[in-house]
């Protein structure tokens, strides 16, 4: 039997374990991740498979504080529910705050993304020659209008589609992944590239340093993967659902980055030559699947990739318009952004991050210097930014779930020894955060951490400035029915959670 859920008004529970997957999935984007960023940990010459299997211990070691997090709280407010219920409500609304910053932000890169690869993609099929400079700009505000509105319908709609979508696009890509080994194993490649470990291992020349700023790039394919923690009030079974999906995307996230990132650097070879290719071709699977299939899986990959960028921007809205609605709601009581639709949605929230996304756009055209490069500029600027908060906001999460689990002991049925997980996510978080900084970085990137940590404070001067606000989301987050705690009962020597026998928990 299910563990009974009291459900939030409002909000209605009706989503299936695969329809959280299909959230977290789109948000991570699969296939936009592994067509871009690999190219930023080229730093680490022929070794960046080697950089994003790393990347893949971090997240799961993250993974497992949301999993133990959602098992214990039920919550549209993610982090903010969880880090408000375990360090304290001012500490909660940082990082609520701060992931509502990072879905923004990204809502904005995706769209970029989309605009980018959606022109390239009109130009290649010749529907639309000789574009103008602001034609990527065009195309990112019809993506972000669309993702939107589609944010503000019923969840139930909106993550199948993601979920069809991104799985279409990923299968595209794991047939050119599986043709490319294949031709390297039968030394029949392109240029007499081969099959080899040796992506694995770093080539002389290069440092530990030089591969963990790659692992950076790897952690940023990943980000995402938590988004269905934010469907715990819309879960049909939240307790058991929420933390399968989020276990299950990262697993998969990081066999299919490693996979892929490994056969992209032997696609394009491993010597200096190939490896210079490889980090500056515009689309590095459409450039595999041209070069080991035909050109016309360039345009297959290109419009795979198009759709998972718009895909993942509709993920960001529904993640962030979600928090919204839980902070707001929590604060100032059912009215305005936290007050439902008449489709049982938080759309008044979603309004609110269709304000900032325009922003965020808007501040972008007045600094940008060349309005061919907008659409880049935007989506580096604001992947980076998005980035250097969620990293805050994962460490806040942790640290959390070390003091509701093995401090205060309110989930006996976790061994003691387990805390060897979360130390080493806080070290590899911290370490990740700390390469993002140092060396502090010149020319636009400065402006990087200095965007993340001015939305932090933000959040950080409201908690101080308004105590009785932050009062008020205390006294809610200890008595939302939707964060409500998972009691425990031992029944023969085996402890389980109420409402769940102990072969349903096993």
């Amino acid at each position: 039997m299910a563990a009974t859920t009291t459900q939030e008004p409002g909000l209605k529970r009706s989503l299936s374990v695969w329809q959280a997957v299909g959230l977290s999935m789109a948000l991570m984007a699969p296939s936009m991740a592994a067509n871009i960023n690999p190219q930023g940990a080229i730093g680490a010459g022929r070794a960046v498979p080697l950089a994003f299997l790393i990347a893949a211990f971090g997240v799961l070691l993250v993974a497992y504080t949301f999993v133990r997090l959602c098992q214990y709280f039920r919550h549209s407010g993610s982090v903010y529910a969880f880090v408000g219920a375990t360090l304290g409500p001012r500490s909660g609304v940082i990082a609520g705050w701060g992931l509502v910053g990072t879905y923004t932000f990204y809502a904005v890169t995706t769209a970029a993304a989309a605009g980018i690869f959606g022109t390239g993609l009109l130009d290649s099929l010749g529907i639309w020659k000789n574009q103008p400079a602001w034609s990527p700009m065009l195309l990112v505000g019809v993506v972000l209008a669309l993702a939107l509105l589609l944010a503000a319908l019923p969840a139930r709609r909106g993550t199948s589609l993601l979920l069809t979508v991104e799985l279409s696009t990923v299968a595209l890509i794991l047939i050119v992944t599986v043709v490319v080994f294949v031709k390297l194993i039968s030394h029949s490649a392109p240029g007499g590239n081969h099959f080899t470990m040796s992506v694995f291992s770093l080539q002389h020349g290069i440092g530990i340093s030089a591969l963990f700023l790659g692992v950076v790039f790897g952690f940023l394919s990943f980000a995402g993967f938590e988004a269905s923690s934010t469907l715990g009030e819309e879960a049909r079974n939240p307790s058991k659902d929420i933390p399968r999906a989020i276990l299950g995307v990262a697993i998969f996230g990081g066999i299919y980055f490693v996979v892929v990132t490994a056969a992209e650097m032997m696609g394009f070879g491993t010597s200096a030559k190939g490896i210079t290719a490889f980090g500056t071709t515009p689309s590095l699977l459409g450039f595999l699947g041209t070069s080991y299939v035909g050109s016309w899986v360039g345009n297959i990959i290109t419009l795979g990739t198009t759709i998972s960028a718009f895909g993942c921007c509709l993920a960001c809205t529904v993640g962030a318009s979600r928090l919204i609605f839980a902070m707001y709601r929590d604060s100032y009581g059912e009215r305005g952004p936290g007050k439902v639709s008449r489709w049982g949605t938080p759309a008044y929230a979603t309004g609110v991050v269709t304000v900032l996304t325009v922003a965020i756009y808007v501040s972008y055209i007045a600094v940008s210097h060349h309005t061919s490069q907008l659409a880049t500029n935007a989506f580096l600027w604001s992947g980076t930014i998005g980035t250097l908060i969620l990293l805050v906001a994962y460490l806040l999460a942790t640290i959390g779930m070390v003091l509701l689990v093995f401090v205060k002991r309110k989930m006996p049925s976790v061994p003691r020894w387990q805390i060897v997980v979360p130390i080493a996510a806080i070290v590899v978080l911290g370490y990740t955060l700390y390469r993002n900084v140092y060396p502090y970085p010149t020319g636009d990137a400065q402006w990087y951490p200095r965007v993340a940590a001015a939305w932090l404070v933000a959040a950080v001067i409201a908690v101080v400035v308004a105590p009785r606000t932050a009062r008020k989301l205390g006294a809610a987050l200890t008595a939302a029915d939707g964060i409500a705690a998972q009691e425990y009962r031992t029944v023969g020597g085996t402890t389980t959670p109420q409402g769940i026998s102990a072969t349903e928990a096993t």
